[in-house]
């Protein structure tokens, strides 16, 4: 009965509102991870199908409404800070069996893998939002964060939104092929990052331009 209702009321604002109404439900639903980003994401899709939109324009507005809803949590964990967070542990560790040799090894873990962990947990559900909060207080660099934070969210909401506009009226089945879904964000993120790895590692042997005329012209007086 709560999905239905609340289905209900999220075909209400993107009808009302279009564009700006998928913004705002992908915004309030990083801040509540609660409410199914598929369900917003499918019925975009399905209005885009109904010509009351565009795909395109769909996923803007939810990469949009994804990338404020990260910043809003990246700026309340920012505010928060790791030193009140590590007062709570020393407070309050012995309930919640946290120590802060393991908030140590949290932060440590977060500081090495930082832009990764960004960019695969804006695909993964729940953790797509979450993962905003250790970025904000380890205060991880802002232009990155936004970067990897817009490429994750922006693969994720492409797939659900046409996923929903192929499904037409039945776009509800979104949340029924979720997980498949879901596992199709991964391998694109995981096939672009080789792609980009092969790239960097084929530049790093290549010689640069100068390095190769120095060598040249130092063969040349010898």
């Amino acid at each position: 009965m709560f999905l239905d209702d609340l289905t209900i009321w999220m075909a209400d604002v993107v009808d009302a509102l279009g564009y700006v109404g998928v913004a705002l439900l992908v915004m309030v639903e990083n801040l509540f991870p609660p409410i199914p980003s598929e369900f917003v994401l499918g019925l975009a899709g399905f209005a885009a199908s109904q010509g009351d939109a565009t795909v395109p324009g769909m996923i803007v507005a939810a990469t949009v409404g994804s990338v404020v809803g990260a910043w809003t949590l990246y700026g309340c964990a920012a505010w928060f800070g790791p030193v009140r967070l590590r007062r709570m542990v020393v407070r309050y560790g012995r309930w919640t069996r946290v120590t802060e040799g393991d908030l140590d090894r949290a932060e440590g873990w977060f500081d090495r893998w930082s832009t990764l962990a960004v960019l695969v947990c804006r695909c993964v559900p729940v953790v797509r939002s979450l993962i905003s909060i250790p970025a904000g207080l380890r205060r991880m660099p802002i232009v990155p964060f936004t970067i990897y934070t817009t490429v994750g969210s922006l693969t994720w909401n492409s797939i659900f939104v046409v996923a929903g506009y192929l499904l037409g009226e039945q776009w509800e089945l979104v949340v029924q092929y979720a997980d498949y879904l879901e596992y199709l964000v991964l391998a694109v993120i995981f096939v672009g990052m080789l792609v980009l790895a092969r790239h960097w590692l084929a530049r790093g042997r290549q010689p640069s331009a100068v390095s190769s005329a120095a060598r040249q012209e130092e063969g040349d007086r010898r």
